[in-house]
């Protein structure tokens, strides 16, 4: 790996390393968050609503933005969006204002959905080029970030540290990240629309992705296994709370649990990957999500519940991932590949978890997590579409396998 591409790599950690941060500094404080507004439950999930939004104005426009624009500005607009949102969402704490926290939300969607969709087209391309399997790793750095950041909210929380000081520091410091790894991003990745004719961007190849069977099916995967992971991401320490009883600290602790099961499954699941292909992992994958999710939604005791978090973690961490993996290499146009399943894998993320607010409101959060319960199986049946042993690594190997064997 020459040196530009090893730093475009280490910047693309960092691309992935904000957003975990970010994300999670928000869900570790959201027992806080809801006292310092007075919200129900389903008030709770209209304040999620304004995330729904902008993540789906971010995911919609994305693909667009990439191929007019290129990878690097929609991420670096994107990434900027993200860091203004954890202080607006923490003047909204400091204010007692839904409407405020509500704006925040919409700013970490808008730049979170669109951001990460082409943070993940240029993972791609970093794996094309280096022949490894890279973007579960990738993902592993949100994973790390997320667990960094759940055991700062989990002493925030404990020593009851202002909400609005801790999301304006982990502005600051998300910030520092973000200018420094900006310059190492290559400018045009992704970008196909400048050369094409004046006819709205479209080409025969780009709109047969959408008629790609095999690619839809791969969406399916990421669709139930990234909404096991937003499902988490947004609902776990109120669920701990609220569905078994434990204290706010002790439901940070939880998702910090769930957040280092998820950081541990990416950071191991190259090998497994390349060791046994994408299919069978991800079946795996699908299983103990499913089990942990049973356990938590069926078992009265909260140890127990704790316990399968573990699971559920596991399991969620690595089907976004390999799923994105799997879509490059499906066939030609691999951004706009990575860019359809990613926007089906983002909208299930961002814009799933606020309807089980509602749900949570009239049936108890418990019950609402049902509703992902059943929809994680599904990817153990489309699990052969996304691969077979024969890995992308393998794909890249085999060449030169060839050429040293006629050289011998």
């Amino acid at each position: 790996m020459d040196l530009a591409t090893r730093r475009r790599r280490t910047s693309l950690f960092l691309f992935f390393l904000i957003p975990g941060l970010s994300i999670s500094a928000w869900v570790t404080r959201t027992p806080d968050i809801r006292d310092l507004l007075g919200a129900s439950t389903a008030q709770m999930g209209l304040v999620l609503f304004g995330l729904s939004v902008g993540s789906m104005l971010g995911i919609l426009t994305s693909g667009a933005l990439v191929a007019r624009f290129g990878t690097r500005p929609v991420m670096g607009v994107g990434t900027v969006l993200i860091v203004v949102s954890m202080v607006v969402i923490g003047c909204g704490a400091l204010l007692s204002s839904a409407p405020t926290v509500t704006a925040g939300l919409f700013l970490f969607g808008a730049g979170m959905g669109g951001g990460e969709v082409a943070v993940n087209i240029d993972g791609a391309e970093v794996e094309r080029i280096t022949a490894r399997t890279v973007l579960p790793t990738l993902h592993g750095f949100f994973s790390l970030g997320t667990v960094v950041g759940a055991s700062l909210g989990i002493l925030c929380t404990a020593a009851e540290f202002p909400v609005e000081w801790h999301l304006t520091a982990v502005a600051v410091v998300t910030a520092a990240m973000f200018v420094y790894a900006f310059r190492a991003i290559p400018a045009g990745v992704g970008r196909t629309r400048s050369d094409r004719p004046a006819d709205g961007g479209t080409s025969p190849v780009r709109a047969a992705v959408w008629k790609d069977r095999r690619l839809l099916l791969i969406g399916g995967i990421i669709l139930a296994m990234a909404l096991a992971e937003g499902a988490a991401n947004d609902w776990l320490p109120l669920l701990m709370v609220d569905g078994h009883g434990v204290d706010p600290a002790l439901g940070s602790a939880v998702y910090a649990g769930f957040a280092a099961a998820m950081t541990i499954g990416r950071f191991c699941g190259g090998f497994f990957i390349d060791r046994f292909g994408r299919a069978p992992v991800v079946r795996a994958s699908a299983l103990s999500a499913a089990l942990g999710l049973a356990l938590v939604i069926f078992a009265d005791s909260p140890v127990l519940a704790g316990a399968a978090v573990l699971f559920w973690g596991l399991g969620a961490s690595l089907g976004f991932p390999v799923a994105l993996s799997a879509a490059g290499d499906s066939g030609p146009d691999p951004a706009a590949r990575v860019s359809l399943v990613a926007m089906i894998g983002y909208i299930a993320f961002l814009v799933g978890p606020p309807g089980l607010g509602f749900l949570g409101d009239h049936y108890g959060l418990r019950s609402a997590m049902i509703l992902v319960l059943g929809f994680v199986p599904v990817a153990v049946f489309l699990a052969p579409a996304i691969g077979t042993r024969r890995t992308a690594v393998a794909d890249h190997a085999a060449p030169d396998r060839t050429v040293n064997e006629q050289r011998q």
